[in-house]
């Protein structure tokens, strides 16, 4: 049969300790409570003082002699704490028996004062009459120094907070009203026509790159053009500035819409061949009156295919070979599409945000085949009832939308619709 092993010796029964220490350890009760690193005193009921120790004298500054049965608690506290002693701490000791952690500041003989945590009981007899209130004081000056900090460095955080967003809102503020300066205010009125244009910032503190534009040409004639520069920020915004004026300038020359689109092409390559290349995809087309109907001549390089809405709710592209994006290629052709817009026909232009928005879980784009099912189901729809119902397609995509968003419709309305 084993024997049982024996129990391990106790590690700390064989630590040494220093004489020093253990005279420390045999310290009276009384000189113990004398030097603690904290403030005791005891009060009657009354507040009357009638204990404290020499390091809560110390702090104050005050002798045994100038305290104890001469002042009350209350004394020891500045004109803030005496008052909130005598309204809350006091009433509140009375009724629970117990307050803790209260902070209070007490003076100090030198004028200064001296932030403390004070923390309360009252003791009672055998008879359970209350008898005496023993107090804890805890020095709370470097408490009261980071908490001081704090704030401070709470109320620097909160003014640069403040700060940066006023200046984020004036950045905003500044840049719409570029942003504006790159749109025209208004569309003209077209005779015999309904137009209607909607125009949604992906971002409010940076600018987009979609323009439009519908201006006159003489002669009953209107031309219009939607697009989007690549990119964003102010140098997309030099870049739809330069387009808008030349897609205008050589409109009014009397070119052809592929001929505009090519004196773009040629413009955007002169003005950046050297460093970073600027290009942007655009649809340029010119209505031409004639009698019930109107003639759509247009040309897109690189852009989304036009969309037409007829009259009797069929829905089809217009499709544009061989466009190529403006700008990125010397050799760029483009090709000229015509069409005719009978009352109650509808042509919509768009910038590629509307049909890449990211829709479901999958964050699937939205597509040409769900905008053209979308538009078919409006039919039959003039060119505000369809802005309409597109913007609100847009606020439902939510963080979908991540790209600007242009909307263009012009339309010749149906018999019972008079033009707006």
């Amino acid at each position: 049969m084993s024997r049982p092993e024996p129990d391990p010796p106790d590690p700390g029964s064989h630590l040494p300790i220093d004489s020093d220490v253990l005279a420390l350890l045999e310290d009276s009760t009384e000189e113990l409570y004398e030097s603690a690193p904290c403030g005791y005193l005891s009060t009657l009921m009354d507040g009357t003082i009638v204990k404290i120790n020499q390091t809560l004298l110390d702090w104050l500054g005050l002798s045994r002699d100038e305290v104890v049965r001469r002042r009350r608690f209350s004394d020891l506290l500045t004109v803030g704490g005496k008052l909130y002693h005598e309204t809350h701490f006091a009433p509140l000791l009375r009724m629970k028996g117990h307050v803790g952690g209260i902070a209070m500041d007490m003076k100090v003989t030198d004028g200064e004062r001296l932030p403390v945590l004070l923390t309360s009981t009252v003791k009672r007899g055998a008879d359970d009459r209350p008898l005496l209130v023993r107090t804890t004081v805890f020095d709370a000056t470097d408490r009261r120094s980071y908490e001081r900090e704090l704030l401070r460095a709470r109320q620097t955080a909160e003014k640069a907070r403040r700060q940066a967003e006023a200046d984020r809102e004036r950045l905003r503020e500044a840049l719409a009203v570029l942003q504006q300066s790159l749109l025209p205010a208004s569309l003209p009125a077209v005779p015999g026509m309904e137009t209607a244009v909607h125009y949604h910032t992906a971002s409010p503190i940076q600018l987009g790159g979609d323009f439009y534009d519908l201006f006159p040409l003489g002669e009953g004639r209107f031309a219009f053009f939607l697009g989007d520069v690549c990119g964003k920020g102010p140098q997309a915004a030099a870049v739809t500035s330069l387009v808008r004026y030349t897609l205008r300038t050589a409109a009014l020359q009397g070119l052809g819409p592929e001929a505009v689109l090519s004196t773009l092409n040629t413009a955007l390559l002169d003005r950046y061949a050297d460093g970073d290349p600027r290009y942007c995809t655009a649809v340029f087309g010119v209505l031409e009156p004639g009698g019930r109907t109107v003639g759509v001549t247009l040309a897109s390089g690189g852009h989304p295919p036009a969309l037409v809405l007829r009259a009797d709710g069929a829905a089809q592209y217009l499709p544009t070979p061989a466009g190529m994006l403006v700008g990125a290629f010397p050799t760029a052709s483009f090709t000229t599409v015509r069409t005719t817009l009978g009352p109650g026909d509808t042509l919509l232009l768009y910038t590629d945000g509307l049909t890449e928005a990211r829709t479901g879980s999958k964050d699937d784009l939205y597509g040409y085949d769900a905008l053209r099912s979308f538009v078919t189901g409006l039919a039959p729809a003039g060119p505000h009832d369809l802005i309409d119902a597109l913007t609100g397609l847009l606020v439902g995509f939510g963080d979908g939308l991540e790209d600007d968003t242009a909307l263009l419709a012009l339309g010749r309305p149906g018999p019972e619709a008079p033009p707006r």
